[in-house]
This record gives C-alpha cells, structure tokens and sequence, in this order.
C-alpha cells in the first residue's frame, strides 16, 4: 500500500507508527515547517478506554505513563464569588500530559523523514490524489485526512464544514506560575480550576513545569471586534465582563505572561456521516470536529490506531476503510451528540447579550 496521512496531529501520528510498526509504509505530510513551528496548546486527560488504548497499540503507553502527570486530575469548583464548592479526585484513570509531550512521543517513535514538513496540502482530488500547496502531485492508494478542524481532506469526502457553537475562549497563561506568580499557583492546585455562572466561566488548567493556561469562556458572537495585539485593551474588556466576581478569580486575567488568544469553538454538523470513499478517510476533528470537552483528542489516537490496524489485517485498503467507518462513525456521532448537550451545561445559555462589539471597553 502506498499511504499518505495529511496532518501530524495526535491523529496521524498514531496511525503512522502504529502501520510502522507492523511494517507498512507511511508518509505523513504536514504543512508547518517544523515540530516546534507553533504551541501545541493545553494539557490533556488521555482515557483508559480509548486514548491508552491507542497507546499501547503503539507500543508507546510505558513513555506515557513515565511522562504523565496522575495529579493533574484534581478538580477544583468555585463560585463567582470566590467560594470553593467542590474539590475531588476521580478515581479513574485518566492521567494528565502536555499535548506537545504527547506529540513529541509519537514523532520521536518514527523513523526518521516520515514527516515531510512544510509539505501543505492545497487540496485532495479523489480517488486518491494529493495536490500540494506548491502546484506539485501525488497519487497513493490511500489519502488519510487527519488535518484537523478546517480538513481540505474533508472536502472530498463531505461537504460538511465547521459552525459555529456560540462559545468562545479567551486564552491567556502564566509561566512558572509556583515561583513568579504563586497565587494563582495556589488557586489553581494541581489539576483544573472551574468557575461559572449561565453565560460565562473562567477555566484554569495546569501544565508541566508551572505553566497554567487560563480560558475565559463566553457566550458571544463569534466577531468580538476586539484587537487582540492590543493586550491592555482585551484585559481592561474582560475584566469588565466579570465584574461583580471574586478579585482572586479576576487575576487570573490580570498580570498573564503573554498575550490573549482569540479562540471560538466550533463543531462539524450532528451527526456527520459520509458514504465509503475506497482511497479516502478521516480522523480525528477531521473526522468529527467536536466541543473541547476532553474528548477529541482520545478520539483522534483512537480513530488512528485502529484504522491503522484495519489496514494490515483486511485484505484490501477498500475493506479496510468500510471497517474501520463501521466502527469510527457510530462512535463518534453519539459522543458529539453528547459534547454539544455537555457545552450547554457547562455554558448554559441564558439569552442575556454579555457582548456587543459597538460597546466600550470596561
């Protein structure tokens, strides 16, 4: 077989080492110039029932364990008003790890040029043609789509593109939170922080190495008409928005070591099916883009892993692909059902207009 994945996210990588490692050959093609191009973003609970599943099919759930972080499970939950409500531990296993460390396990367990960086993908014809960003292409018995959120992989495969939830995050961070800034240090504890009232929440996770990610989270159109290189700007909005809560919970949007991030969330249609495409397929938020309820990316190494695994035992990539949609698309469907119901109970949507783009800063 002769196998391009586009996209070296959780993903794609799980599938290439997993067809590495039953001795297929696998080129991945991946956009950004380098590994390091960009942040990966937060920490991760990665799943016993999925997640590590797909780990250990990789032969790579020993690296994780030694690498994860079984503390980061504890949940803090506190009012507006600065009162903790809640604060547990669950009991399952369900360990925490930096998604760039994740990734760093899969890339480092390939051999070497499987990822062909600065390789974008301006689009896919079918049956299995790759066009390049650069006018070049190629054709390949198998194209998998594990290029994320805005797939051009999906494009051949389904019209379906991405809406918008109404939610919004605004992320921020703190770097060596313990030593430079540790009140928040404290607030925050171990694990993940909550705060929320219907139409707005301040989410607060840590990360290896003192660095904890803030996430203001609204419901708000998806154009807030804000310039974010203007940080003093942003901050001065934000904390207008939660006035009235703790001051404790307001630093976290005070004082953050760099600037916000303009985050809405989006989500593929409910359900998002396809019919089988022989030489075609999709993983992970290609596949199923969904709320950041702690879902995707489990899914994603998921998804890779065991399309992988249909690829060397069926004997035809079209038995393979039918099999592995079998299972993938009934699964995902009822777990996007479940993370949009779970966005509006983490968000509950009260109908009070919190933004207005023509409003003045606070």
């Amino acid at each position: 077989m002769n196998i391009a994945i586009v996209g070296a996210g959780l993903g794609g990588l799980a599938c290439a080492r997993v067809l590495q490692l039953h001795g297929r050959d696998v080129t991945v093609f991946e956009g950004e110039p380098s590994a390091g191009a960009r942040s990966q973003g937060g920490t991760l609970d990665v799943h016993a029932d999925s997640g590590q599943v797909a780990l250990r099919t990789a032969g790579l759930l020993d690296r994780f364990r030694a690498l994860s972080r079984p503390e980061g499970q504890e949940w803090r939950t506190f009012s507006p008003d600065g009162t903790l409500e809640g604060h547990d531990w669950p009991d399952d296993d369900r360990p925490e790890i930096d998604r760039g460390q994740l990734r760093g396990l899969f890339l480092e367990a390939l051999e070497e040029g499987t990822v062909r960086w600065g390789h974008g993908v301006a689009a896919v014809e079918p049956p299995g043609r790759v066009v390049f960003e650069d006018g070049t292409s190629r054709d390949f018995d198998l194209v998998v789509g594990a290029d994320g959120a805005w797939s051009r992989v999906r494009a051949a495969v389904t019209g379906a593109v991405p809406e918008y939830t109404g939610v919004t995050f605004v992320e921020a961070w703190f770097d060596d939170s313990d030593r430079r800034h540790p009140e928040i240090a404290r607030l925050v504890g171990n694990g993940t922080m909550v705060a929320k009232e219907p139409g707005k929440g301040l989410f607060a996770q840590r990360n290896s190495n003192g660095h904890i990610r803030v996430y203001a989270a609204l419901r708000v159109p998806e154009d807030l008409g804000l310039d974010f290189a203007d940080t003093e700007g942003v901050r001065a909005r934000l904390l207008g928005l939660y006035d009235g809560w703790s001051e404790t919970l307001r630093d976290l949007l005070r004082d953050n070591d760099g600037p916000f991030v303009h985050r809405p969330i989006h989500a593929l249609p409910v359900p998002h099916v396809w019919d089988p495409t022989p030489a075609l397929t999709l993983v992970g938020d290609a596949a199923h883009l969904m709320p950041p309820l702690g879902v995707g990316a489990n899914l994603a190494m998921q998804d890779g892993a065991e399309l992988a695994m249909a690829l060397v035992g069926e004997p035809t990539v079209e038995e393979a692909v039918r099999a592995y949609e079998s299972v993938m698309l009934p699964r995902s469907v009822e777990l996007a059902r479940q993370c949009k119901e779970g966005l509006g109970h983490l968000l509950p949507d009260d109908g009070v207009q919190y933004w207005s783009p023509l409003q003045e800063s606070a």
